[in-house]
């Protein structure tokens, strides 16, 4: 069965706007644990734009202008580069409101439909293996961009791979990379090293994981087959957040609903169910199942979920009824979740992320194995 997916690194204008607004929603929560947050934000050029609204229960005392200096020097974007953060213009709309956020954060304010999704094993980090590959190299390139071969290349680039699943054997067919470089620095060269980068990262997990079975010489790659990227970042493309839901989720071939992740506060009905869902589904993984996909629907001012669907060949080990509920989700939100680094990032990439030991395990040795009857979609 081919298989296909498809990242891209920090630089990439999308994925910059993901990240300002999130470190936004981070700062908020360092003055308020109980905020209220929708943070949107575009970039094109050499302006920023962020809208939204953000309700605290005291001022906020941040600079907005040196969060987004922060995130746009750990990600490259120097006056070293093509793309300079503190040039940018920054048009700030963003509502702040001082008020009691509790009048959004106490239950779902708005309807959603999420997908949770759990499935092979540990070495795959739960995720389908042509999306787990994608992040794997992501990972590789950004690392040496920061400190290897590649460094001070970048920042903006993709992946795409094309693979065959065989049963257990996974055949990688085509490696596609658009990566951005340095003008003064030899296209040569530079396609060189980072095939080589590649190689050593593809190798190496060979030697952690039999199942990628293709020997790196008879697999396609293709480095920037349209020649050098030069002006990569918002010079060459726009950006907003929330574009890469099938990037931040489980890929092309897993289901999504709800919304983006980032930019919100942890309570959101998009973000806190999107992370219930995939713990809840890692959850079943771990205790068995070859693979389980959750679907929930909520809607605006219910603590109850409107629907639940689990697809999976074993039983729950806890009552999704109560598992999915609104105040109990809350219960179980993790700060810690705003906490990952720049090179792994990806929400369910990380499991860690997205599944806490230690809180689903003190929930699951409060319930008896779940009688509910699966339905199978």
């Amino acid at each position: 069965m081919k298989r296909y997916s498809e990242v891209v690194l920090n630089g990439h204008p999308d994925k910059f706007c993901d990240l300002v607004a999130d470190r936004l929603i981070r700062e908020i929560y360092k003055t308020d644990l109980q905020a209220y947050a929708q943070i949107e934000v575009s970039v094109w050029s050499d302006i920023i734009f962020l809208s939204g609204g953000v309700v605290t229960k005291k001022k906020l005392e941040f600079s907005v202008s040196e969060i987004i200096y922060e995130v746009g020097f750990a990600i490259g974007y120097t006056a070293e580069n093509y793309i300079d953060v503190k040039q940018y213009k920054i048009m700030d709309h963003i509502c702040w409101v001082v008020s009691d956020p509790g009048k959004w954060t106490n239950y779902s304010n708005d309807q959603s439909i999420v997908v949770g999704y759990a499935g092979y094993d540990n070495l795959t980090r739960y995720l389908p293996p042509e999306h787990f590959l994608c992040w794997y190299f992501r990972e590789a390139l950004i690392t040496s961009m920061m400190e290897g071969a590649l460094k001070n290349q970048g920042p903006d680039g993709k992946i795409l791979i094309v693979m065959n699943e065989e049963n257990s054997q996974w055949r990688l067919n085509t490696v596609l990379i658009t990566l951005q470089q340095k003008e003064s620095f030899s296209f040569l060269d530079f396609t060189d090293i980072t095939v080589n980068v590649l190689r050593a990262a593809y190798q190496n997990l060979q030697t952690k994981d039999l199942r990628w079975s293709e020997e790196w010489k008879d697999v396609k790659v293709l480095i920037n087959p349209n020649g050098p990227l030069l002006n990569g970042g918002s010079d060459g493309d726009n950006g907003q957040t929330g574009r890469k839901l099938v990037m931040d989720y489980y890929g092309p071939r897993i289901p999504i609903g709800g919304g983006a992740l980032y930019g919100k506060d942890l309570s959101h009905i998009d973000r806190i169910g999107a992370f219930a869902a995939r713990r809840f589904a890692l959850n079943m993984v771990k205790n068995g199942s070859r693979e389980a996909t959750v679907i929930i629907c909520f809607a605006p001012g219910m603590n109850e979920p409107l629907s639940i669907d689990i697809a999976s060949d074993k039983r729950p080990h806890v009552d999704a009824e109560e598992y999915f509920l609104f105040s109990c989700m809350k219960e179980r939100i993790d700060l810690g979740d705003m906490n990952y680094n720049l090179r792994e990032l990806g929400s369910f990439y990380n499991q860690t992320l997205s599944f806490n030991s230690n809180i689903d395990k003190a929930i699951i040795s409060q319930h008896e194995i779940c009688e509910n009857k699966i339905i199978v979609l």
